[in-house]
């Protein structure tokens, strides 16, 4: 894998790359919302008409876990995670960029004469996947917490108290698959082009097209795994039924 620019402050290790895919990846979803939403004709067409097919789509997600009240809050939250890590998934397949570093550059932590990647998906790199997987296992659990603590807490010494450590272990390996998962299948698929796309120098470039084609596949599939994994974990806190 190629270098990537690296910033150090107070600290802590920032790539540079992961926060520009990111940033990308934000303004994408917010541009493609408003274009699909600037207006919202009764006959649906264009963009309008596959923003509603990709809502119906995780509204049939969102209502096999919770009662439609329920289902409806979280609506809005489903399609945005779907939204981001599919587009985050295909940026990295479909846009690498690189360049060669003639020089050092220290304070981006780059050698002389490196090849340096500038583009690629965020959720090839772990710490994205791992912080938004976190993040959305911390929420349900304040969510659970606070809709009735009894429950809550009750829930860990069922159906008997010496499965509290059972329960705890299962609790923390959650985020840790849901973000493993995402992860490995994205940079597994890039490093994969990577390698391809530098033996497409000595043989066909079939191959490559090939994989590109099921990293795309991979990417959409992961998307709605990764969303599915986020709404089945906050259901199971905050369902009627615990």
């Amino acid at each position: 894998m190629e270098i990537t620019p690296k910033i150090k402050f107070l600290g802590l290790t920032f790539d540079v790359t992961v926060m520009i895919g990111t940033l990308v990846t934000a303004i994408l979803v917010l541009i493609i919302v408003l274009a699909a939403t600037r207006r919202r004709d009764l006959r649906p067409r264009g963009m309008q008409n596959i923003m509603e097919m990709v809502i119906e789509f995780i509204q049939g997600i969102t209502n096999m876990m919770l009662d439609h009240k329920k289902a409806a809050r979280y609506l809005g939250f489903a399609v945005t995670t779907f939204l981001f890590i599919f587009i985050a998934n295909e940026l990295g397949v479909i846009v690498m960029i690189t360049s060669e570093a003639h020089h050092s550059i220290p304070w981006l932590g780059l050698p002389e004469k490196a090849e340096v990647s500038w583009f690629k998906s965020p959720t090839s790199d772990i710490n994205v996947t791992v912080a938004m997987a976190f993040a959305i296992t911390i929420y349900a659990h304040l969510a659970g917490f606070f809709k009735g603590p009894k429950t809550y807490l009750k829930h860990y010494v069922q159906p008997y108290a010496w499965m509290l450590p059972l329960h705890i272990i299962d609790e923390l390996a959650k985020p840790t698959t849901h973000a493993a998962r995402l992860w490995a299948n994205i940079f597994a698929g890039e490093v994969l082009i990577l390698i391809l796309a530098e033996g497409a120098k000595y043989i066909t470039w079939l191959p490559l097209g090939a994989w590109l084609g099921f990293s795309l596949f991979v990417g959409a599939i992961q998307a709605y795994i990764f969303t599915v994994l986020a709404m089945v974990y906050i259901s199971q806190k905050i369902a009627d039924e615990h």
